[in-house]
């Protein structure tokens, strides 16, 4: 072991002891590699010193480490079982829809398995963090699709649906888009505004969703209902049906939640992701005569369930953690930064660009 300050710190190194912020939170727990993403908290919480380990058995050279550390940061290399899982059903997705394209019968046996795979992992899955290790933007459908799956799943547990539900609501999240299958990719990833025939032709996918599903009969009628519904807003101004809250399947009111997240902090052709953040107020804006206000309510407040010590970025680039949460404001922590604190609520002007760890 060896105690080195930051300058003497090289990509790759592994950190020996627990590092502590100056409130005593840990920092980074013995064992973390050095990338430069790690190099950047330290610097923001002032740390000066970091104990390594010396004897590394590691076959590579430090050159080898470093460009691992950079590539690090430029894609997301995380590896666990979660992840493993994410990307087979990715491969599984994407046969799905070609199958429909090419007038196939759905394979639910080949998705329920892989469903359950990805689902037994639902404890590590946090959806202000959470990102795709291969995230290429025209598959940005396969993407959405899967993402909404392991969301809506956590909603039905949040909001007490019965254990029965979860499977048939991860179902729904991840077949509500089917119908797209069946749009002009050239409407879906359009980066101009779309004409007013091109937008009635996007807005078919809710019902061709619904015929793509409506013969299916391992899935229940909330998932085929979800296809159809889940751009219906509660005040009766969505679509296909234009039908109000007592109309819209409980089904497609938690799809619509974790469809239009996903859809915001997602990367498409045409627009870059949102703050996660930003975008949790927008669903509580949103709330007032269009989504499910129950729903949302609870939506928010376990998806920013942090303990204090949580690290945080701020759109002024500015590194901090969260040392206390109003429940009154959920998406606005007050953040320590440098000793002084920041409080979202009253410093509208700023939010939280990114967790990060």
């Amino acid at each position: 072991m060896a105690t080195v300050t930051l300058l003497q710190l090289k990509l790759g190194d592994k950190i020996n002891e627990d590092v502590l912020t100056p409130l005593g939170s840990v920092l980074f727990h013995k064992g973390r590699i050095v990338t430069p993403k790690e190099v950047e908290i330290l610097q923001a919480f002032l740390v000066t010193v970091v104990d390594i380990e010396t004897n590394q058995a590691i076959s590579k050279t430090r050159e080898d480490a470093e460009a691992d550390a950079v590539q690090e940061v430029s894609t997301p290399t995380v590896t666990s079982p979660l992840h493993e899982e994410y990307d087979h059903m990715v491969k599984v997705l994407r046969q799905v829809f070609n199958s429909f394209v090419a007038g196939q019968a759905m394979p639910v046996m080949d998705i329920r398995k892989q469903l359950e795979k990805m689902l037994e992992h639902i404890k590590s899955y946090n959806l202000l963090t959470f990102a795709p290790r291969q995230f290429m933007e025209k598959d940005y459908l396969l993407h959405n699709s899967i993402t909404c799956a392991l969301t809506s799943y956590q909603i039905a547990q949040w909001t007490g649906f019965p254990q029965k539900d979860w499977m048939q609501l991860a179902f729904a999240g991840l077949l509500h888009d089917i119908g797209n299958v069946k749009i002009d990719k050239a409407i879906l990833t359009k980066p101009n505004p779309l004409s007013i025939e091109e937008k009635e032709e996007m807005m078919r996918h809710t019902v061709l969703g619904y015929q793509l599903l409506k013969n299916v009969p391992a899935l229940n009628e909330g998932v085929k209902m979800s296809a159809l519904q889940h751009h219906e807003k509660i005040d009766g101004t969505g679509y296909p049906l234009g039908i109000d809250a007592t109309k819209i399947h409980p089904y497609a009111k938690i799809v619509a939640i974790a469809d239009i997240f996903h859809a915001m902090t997602l990367n498409k052709a045409y627009r870059k992701a949102a703050s996660p953040y930003l975008v949790l107020e927008q669903i509580q804006s949103d709330a007032f005569g269009k989504l499910d206000p129950g729903y949302v309510r609870t939506f928010v407040e376990k998806a920013t369930q942090f303990h204090n010590g949580t690290i945080v970025k701020l759109s002024d680039e500015r590194i901090g953690e969260i040392v206390f949460s109003d429940h009154n404001h959920p998406t606005r922590p007050w953040v320590s930064i440098d000793g002084t604190i920041v409080n979202l609520i009253v410093d509208r002007h700023l939010h939280i660009r990114e967790v990060l760890r």
